[in-house]
């Protein structure tokens, strides 16, 4: 495990503060990161999922299902010889009453760890539609996946199964990308068919396209999701967040607002996943660093990549399109390609295409406030 730290020192002008410009409004900024990979324990260092539980982090790879302990750093690991049903880990989700772990297998089905022992549902022994599973979410006593050919749904008290598909929900394609559950709301991310919403009170769909019914660009802005082509959505305080190939957006329900790098801090506009953790903050997964829009209501975001030369990182901190702070510091990301994103508390786990990032939030504070701008100094430890 690689521990970087950086130490922030808040600069104090000498001269006298009349000569100084007025602190601007800026976001919390991680500057102290923790690197997990293959030699740390992980299965494969290839990140699809990661799920935090408390003191446990859980991480799906290509290569098996591992467990890392927060207060110590160590690694426990799982593959097909442990038992785990399906080497490649796609989703994770936790049941909240149980603490049983549910695994999205990408080719595997579903799982269920608990008690040290792994269970599997796949097509031939149940009602999962398909064995392609992206997503996995737990809502009350039922448990959804998100497969390659519809949704299904397991009541876990009674072993029924339902699946959705075009012919019982508005799907206008069946490819789900991701499921979420919060709030009495399951949704949906599907591949040419936008954001499904399920409500848990009524059982009705609703369904959020994209109105001006152009796959090529976002003809008028603002007027609902980017893009029909959807990785995955949020929804936290009344808000929904959704992540596209062709950019992001947020729904407060009423007013609609796309975020794209042309305009926005995002480091790009394809992005493979999203998590959110709160209405005015979510985080993005993108293919060139990792993006999060720390105050929704002024455009501010923090962009956070790595250069694969120097072995550095850096975090660019922007409101609309102009860059107000650049944050040096030492290596944050394993990788520019992100595919997964949790937050728990003040810190942040970032799953890439070449490792664990754990960001830690020392000093966290939601929004922007005033402060003078962070100057860095590097310290890199090796354990």
């Amino acid at each position: 495990m690689k521990f970087l730290t950086t130490t922030a020192l808040l600069l104090i002008p000498a001269v006298a503060c009349a000569q100084a410009p007025a602190a601007k409004k800026l976001p919390y900024v991680y500057t102290k990161w923790k690197q997990f990979t293959k030699a740390d324990g992980l299965p494969n260092d290839h990140i699809f999922a990661v799920k935090s539980d408390g003191d446990r982090l859980w991480v799906g790879t290509e290569g098996g299902l591992a467990l890392i302990d927060k207060k110590t750093g160590k690694v426990k690991s799982w593959t097909e010889k442990d038992g785990l049903p399906f080497r490649v880990v796609t989703g994770i989700d936790i049941d909240p009453k149980t603490g049983d772990v549910w695994l999205a297998l990408f080719g595997g089905g579903l799982a269920r760890f608990s008690a040290g022992r792994f269970d599997h549902w796949h097509q031939l022994n149940s009602g999962l539609v398909n064995d392609v599973v992206y997503g996995v979410a737990v809502e009350n006593n039922n448990v959804w996946a998100a497969t390659t050919a519809g949704a299904s749904r397991m009541n876990m008290v009674t072993g029924e199964w339902t699946i959705f598909t075009e012919k019982n929900a508005p799907m206008e394609e069946i490819w789900n990308y991701g499921v979420h559950y919060r709030d009495g709301k399951v949704h949906l991310a599907v591949w040419g068919s936008g954001v499904l919403e399920y409500d848990i009170a009524t059982e009705r769909w609703k369904d959020y396209l994209d109105p001006d019914a152009e796959m090529e660009i976002d003809l008028y802005r603002d007027d609902g999701i980017v893009h029909v082509i959807t990785t995955g959505a949020n929804y936290v305080d009344k808000v929904l967040w959704v992540s596209t190939y062709f950019g992001v957006c947020r729904y407060d329900g009423r007013n609609w607002r796309a975020f794209y790098n042309m305009d926005s801090g995002i480091p790009s506009d394809f992005n493979n996943n999203l998590r959110a953790r709160s209405g005015n903050e979510a985080w993005f997964a993108t293919d060139k660093g990792l993006g999060g829009i720390m105050d929704a209501a002024t455009n501010t975001w923090v962009a956070y990549t790595r250069d694969p030369k120097s072995n550095t990182g850096k975090a660019i901190v922007s409101r609309d399109k102009t860059v107000l702070e650049t944050v040096e510091m030492g290596l944050n990301l394993p990788h520019n390609y992100i595919i997964a994103i949790d937050t728990d508390g003040n810190d942040i786990f970032v799953g890439t295409a070449k490792g664990l990032a754990w960001g830690i939030g020392d000093g966290y504070y939601a929004g922007v406030k005033e402060r003078p701008r962070i100057i860095t100094e590097n310290r890199s430890k090796a354990k």
